[in-house]
């Protein structure tokens, strides 16, 4: 009896310690600040734009940079709610305007790698354009990412920059993509003033929580409990928030903006049947896109004109 005692105190001993391992190493390579180089190779990346979706820098379209680096922009540091220096970079119409759009980039990119967006809203709709540094990304300060949760406070503080900057008449979109399509329906579900007119969520997770059960499943072949429950809780420890508080659905049922949906029926990455998840559960007025054949965050890429038709006929009913 004694020694099958043992036996057991040893195994429960060696599963709870290889569980905190296990949670030490989704949180360094997911949660942490890193160069996640591992993005490089994942297979269900390969469709995606660069750019606007998830990124490790030596993949980055050049067509992304090349448009933005060459304009006259302003850069902007902001200061978030628990004292990170926040970086943004904010480029004027060619012709004053009332209307902004902020544009929210991907995990592991930065606000610069938005380039194709900022093009189209600039140059087709006469836009300013606003491309903030995410928590944790860029230039911006922070030992870890939000993945939307934390960055939806900051984005607060960006909507009242443009608010400021352009005037108490300003007209706002948000639009996001990948963890950028999150963080702007993680947004939506706070208390907005009346100038931020729409938002355009492009293949946006459910929750940080279902995303990484999902990423754990695919990449590792595990499932989720204990290892997403332990990791949850040293995020909790490390970066001050639990991954099923960071729940883009739960946001969206508070909402009172109106927002597009948008994803790519072949997205192996976030899975397609997160946006219809998200479709069902928006109380506030909504569309959707749904791109055929388009791979994570590749939308755009796939079918330029379709996504811009789409993008300008809705957010066209709410800017003026």
């Amino acid at each position: 009896m004694k020694t099958f005692l043992k036996i057991i105190i040893v195994v429960m001993l060696t599963a709870i310690i290889s569980d905190i391992a296990a949670s030490f190493y989704f949180y360094n390579i997911s949660i942490a600040r890193s160069k996640r180089d591992f993005l490089s190779q994942d297979v269900a990346l390969k469709k995606s734009v660069p750019a606007s979706a998830v990124i490790s820098l030596n993949k980055v379209s050049e067509n992304e940079i090349d448009w933005f680096n060459p304009q006259t922009y302003e850069g902007i540091d902001i200061i978030s709610d628990d004292g990170l220096k926040l970086k943004g970079y904010y480029l004027k119409a060619k012709i004053p305007t009332s209307k902004t759009v902020i544009l929210a980039h991907g995990y592991s990119s930065q606000g610069t790698f938005m380039g194709s967006y900022a093009k189209f809203y600039y140059e087709k709709l006469g836009y300013n354009v606003l491309l903030p540094d995410d928590r944790g990304h860029g230039k911006s300060e922070g030992d870890y990412t939000g993945f939307g949760w934390l960055d939806r406070k900051d984005y607060l503080k960006w909507i009242g920059f443009i608010i400021h900057k352009v005037g108490q008449d300003s007209q706002i979109v948000l639009h996001g993509v990948s963890m950028g399509g999150a963080t702007v329906l993680m947004t939506s579900g706070e208390e907005l003033p009346e100038n931020v007119k729409a938002v355009v969520s492009d293949c946006a997770y459910t929750s940080v929580k279902a995303e990484l059960e999902y990423q754990l499943k695919r990449m590792y072949h595990l499932p989720s409990f204990p290892i997403i429950n332990s990791t949850s809780i040293l995020t909790k420890l490390r970066a001050g928030y639990f991954l099923e508080e960071a729940s883009a659905l739960k946001q969206v049922k508070k909402s009172k903006t109106p927002i597009l949906f948008i994803h790519g029926a072949a997205d192996e990455y976030v899975p397609f049947y997160m946006v219809n998840e998200l479709y069902e559960a928006c109380n506030s007025e909504k569309d959707l896109l749904v791109v055929p054949n388009a791979g994570h965050g590749a939308s755009y890429s796939t079918d330029s004109n379709g996504y811009i038709n789409k993008v300008r006929e809705f957010i066209g009913k709410y800017v003026k």
